[in-house]
């Protein structure tokens, strides 16, 4: 399971911080599963309630993520699901999700949350998406983290 040797975040004086989420279309349920996570990581925190913003697919999280980081954002989440196809379109999308978010995140220096889930099908996808019965909340886990990073950076400053 993914999530073993997971560390036990704290973060404190995060209320502050300014959250943007954006998340894919696909996949709806799922999709529904990781944003409810994220928004309830984001309120348990103290921060204020995150901007959301949709985008088609996995594929779009990053120019929307860089443009939320330029927009002055403090923290962002990036949620999505790609699933495992009959063709290479899987690997491409993956690829291209997360070197485009990692690049987003290294040039601009906010946080980007990672939340999106590569799973070889639907029912692991489900398993991650912290609905009733998943074992994991990816969309909780990536919004602490980015904010627990964002809190971390201050003390950089």
């Amino acid at each position: 399971m993914s999530g073993k040797g997971a560390p036990e975040l704290t973060v404190e004086e995060c209320g502050d911080l300014r959250v943007a989420v954006v998340a894919a279309q696909w996949h709806e349920t799922v999709m529904d599963g990781l944003v409810a996570g994220a928004l309830r990581a984001a309120r348990e925190l103290g921060t204020a309630e995150p901007t959301l913003l949709r985008v088609p697919g996995s594929f779009e999280l990053p120019v929307a993520a860089a443009a939320l980081a330029r927009a002055g954002y403090d923290a962002v989440v990036a949620l999505g699901v790609v699933i495992r196809g009959g063709t290479p379109h899987f690997d491409y999308v993956c690829q291209g999700v997360t070197q485009g978010l990692t690049q987003v995140g290294v040039e601009t220096g906010v946080p980007i949350g990672f939340g999106v889930l590569t799973c070889d099908d639907e029912e692991q996808a489900l398993d991650r998406a912290g609905l009733a019965g998943s074992r994991e909340d990816k969309g909780h886990e990536a919004t602490t983290a980015a904010v627990a990073t964002a809190a971390a950076l201050r003390t950089v400053a």
